[in-house]
């Protein structure tokens, strides 16, 4: 997906970075979400798009939205369905300013703006009831509950991998936009991919959502995910509305992809749901981490 008028993307880059950070939760009155001064050349540009530019205008304002709510905090989560709301939205938003008449007031912008971050508001809190528990009123800037893109030597090292017993392909679950781990394994010719939530043109990389993606049986020889699949489940599991039963079916999904021999590499651990695999078919071995409570875990698949 691309933008091809470099103005128009530089005007979606700027409003994001304009509104980066601002809890869109906050109270109205200290509230400062708006929409960025836009010039009258700039709405004719966006009056005149084809269907086919203005899908791409969406999906990008889409995307540059998503990875901000995933900036703010890791553990929001956004199936299918709600990306494809969410860029209803932008569409409805898009709309109105291309039935802006040329000589509309900025109060008309105002207005579209408010309506728009409310529409915002009430599809984050729909989609990720926990954010209107946890997000106060009082604050205009919302404390991140970020991840990082962690290198792949530190990845290797926390979860004690040994690149010899590698079984191949391996699937990075949670690779982040660099690929970092992916890229490295590849360049040193072990077959492998990654998957995100996010846009990228990585051949080997596949944009879903870990929920969503289909682990297919015995496919897999090492699979891999370092604070990211397991991160998430302990967070749902600890959660009153948390979707604990579906990261439980998911993980049985996917160590049940893994060939045998084939091991699933991750941290934290999950002894929750370790303690209860049946140990006929699958082999647990946890390895501490210097500096941290939590282990790293290898799952490894016998029969």
């Amino acid at each position: 997906m691309t933008v091809s008028d470099n103005n128009i993307k530089k005007h979606i880059e700027d409003q994001t970075a304009f509104n980066s950070g601002k809890d869109l939760l906050a109270g109205k009155h200290i509230n400062s979400l708006q929409l960025i001064d836009i010039t009258l050349s700039l709405v004719e540009k966006i009056k005149n798009l084809d269907s086919e530019t203005e899908k791409s205008m969406v999906d990008y304002m889409t995307d540059e939205a998503l990875q901000e709510f995933c900036r703010i905090n890791q553990y929001f989560s956004f199936n299918n369905e709600s990306v494809n709301e969410l860029k209803g939205i932008y569409l409805l938003l898009n709309q109105k300013i291309r039935r802006l008449d040329s000589n509309a007031a900025q109060s008309s912008m105002d207005a579209i703006g408010r309506e728009h971050y409310e529409n915002l508001c009430n599809w984050l809190v729909q989609t990720n009831a926990f954010a209107g528990k946890i997000y106060t009123v009082d604050k205009e800037i919302a404390q991140p509950v970020a991840c990082s893109e962690y290198t792949y030597d530190l990845q290797v090292k926390i979860l004690q991998i040994d690149l010899n017993q590698l079984l191949e392909p391996v699937l990075d679950i949670g690779c982040g936009r660099e690929l970092n781990l992916v890229n490295y394994l590849r360049d040193n010719g072990i077959e492998a991919y990654g998957i995100d939530r996010f846009e990228n043109k990585n051949p080997y990389y596949e944009k879903t959502d870990w929920l969503e993606y289909t682990f297919e049986p015995d496919k897999w020889g090492s699979i891999i995910s370092n604070l990211g699949f397991s991160n998430h489940f302990i967070h749902h599991n600890l959660r009153t509305d948390g979707n604990f039963r579906g990261y439980a079916q998911k993980y049985m999904e996917i160590i049940h992809s893994l060939k045998i021999g084939g091991t699933f590499y991750y941290a934290p651990d999950l002894p929750f749901i370790e303690k209860h695999l049946d140990v006929t078919k699958f082999q647990y071995t946890g390895f501490s981490i210097e500096g941290v409570k939590f282990k790293a875990s290898h799952i490894r698949k016998i029969s």
